[in-house]
């Protein structure tokens, strides 16, 4: 069955078809509320919710674009609102310290995504939703300020200091792995 089918059979709420679906991009999904989430369990009910979401919207759907980044959207905006029933905080953390860490490049060669994706988890919450939406899923710190209700600054600030604390993770890391 197509994906053109997949999803004309959704939009006339076959079970089948709607089972097809999940099953072809929950996966997928369920990666990008992980880097949203704080574990399995939260991530497993932001993806639940999207995908409850997604079958309800499906027949706003213009067969324009991918599919797919239609599903990725409505899983990120899922995610964003869960977060903020949470009240999601921006925290400022002091990160003065007179040594920032110079990262060897040979350090990313050795990080795995699985232990990368474990670092981006340990963030805070503020600069983890910020690092995701800036870095992995390519939105602009104005369309991020628009999603978060933040100022543009704010985003940016949040996305260097993540920046800095992955960083020193990843020293830390060094340290440890020599």
């Amino acid at each position: 069955m197509t994906e053109h089918e997949l999803i004309k059979g959704c939009i006339r709420q076959e079970p089948i078809c709607q089972r097809m679906l999940f099953e072809k991009h929950a996966g997928k999904m369920m990666g990008v509320c992980l880097r949203y989430a704080q574990d399995n369990m939260e991530a497993e009910d932001m993806l639940q919710d999207a995908f409850i979401k997604i079958f309800q919207y499906i027949t706003q759907f213009k067969f324009e674009g991918s599919f797919e980044g239609w599903v990725r959207r409505i899983v990120v905006n899922t995610a964003i609102r869960h977060l903020e029933r949470k009240k999601m905080s921006f925290k400022e953390i002091d990160d003065h310290s007179p040594n920032n860490p110079q990262i060897d490049p040979q350090a990313f060669t050795h990080l795995g995504e699985d232990d990368l994706l474990k670092l981006i988890s340990q963030l805070p919450e503020g600069y983890r939703m910020v690092f995701n939406l800036n870095v992995i899923e390519g939105y602009s710190h104005d369309e991020i300020a628009d999603m978060l209700n933040i100022q543009a600054g704010t985003s940016r600030s949040q996305l260097v200091k993540a920046r800095k604390m992955l960083q020193a993770q990843i020293v830390q890391l060094q340290k440890i792995a020599v």
